[in-house]
């Protein structure tokens, strides 16, 4: 990869990490992302907010991506999981859509581009750390077969099945 050193010249998007941190905790994310249309398994990646107050938490996910990826356009969201879910916001002076999916309060989805969407496992704010840190790793493995409820159900991150 070229590193372009003019300050005017816009920043080549690069790759997300793809290892596990140990440093895991709410608030950060753990992403595996790549700027390929050949990305391997069922998720792309993982997002521990601090609460489902998507106003206070989306600002600063969008800056971490933004900052790999490039702009984002749009991202997913389903209203019923969040408190307060605007129709837009700006991250670094570039308005990105809200758009409310049935999606479940366990994903969220990021698009770049017009076509090119991120699906990630948010990780239930009060969920307990080590719980956390397995639900993560496993979203971010290239042979995850399993989808973000599953993930969450396996690990003790979220809710399991009632009944």
């Amino acid at each position: 990869m070229v590193i372009m050193t003019s300050s005017d010249t816009p920043p080549v998007p690069r790759r997300l990490p793809s290892g596990v941190h140990e440093a895991v905790r709410p608030g950060c994310a753990l992403l595996r992302l790549e700027t390929t249309e050949s990305r391997e398994g069922v998720l792309d990646g993982a997002w521990w907010p601090r609460s489902r107050d998507i106003g206070a938490e989306l600002p600063a996910l969008l800056s971490a991506l933004v900052a790999h990826l490039g702009p984002v356009s749009r991202v997913g969201l389903d209203a019923s999981a969040w408190e307060g879910l605007p129709t837009r916001i700006v991250v670094d002076d570039h308005v990105v859509h809200i758009d409310s999916f049935p999606v479940g309060d366990d994903t969220v989805l990021i698009t770049r581009g017009d076509r090119d969407i991120f699906s990630l496992l948010v990780v239930p704010p009060d969920a307990a750390l080590d719980a956390a840190r397995a639900a993560m790793a496993q979203a971010v493995r290239v042979d995850n077969v399993s989808d973000a409820e599953q993930i969450l159900i396996d690990t003790g991150s979220g809710r399991g099945p009632v009944g």
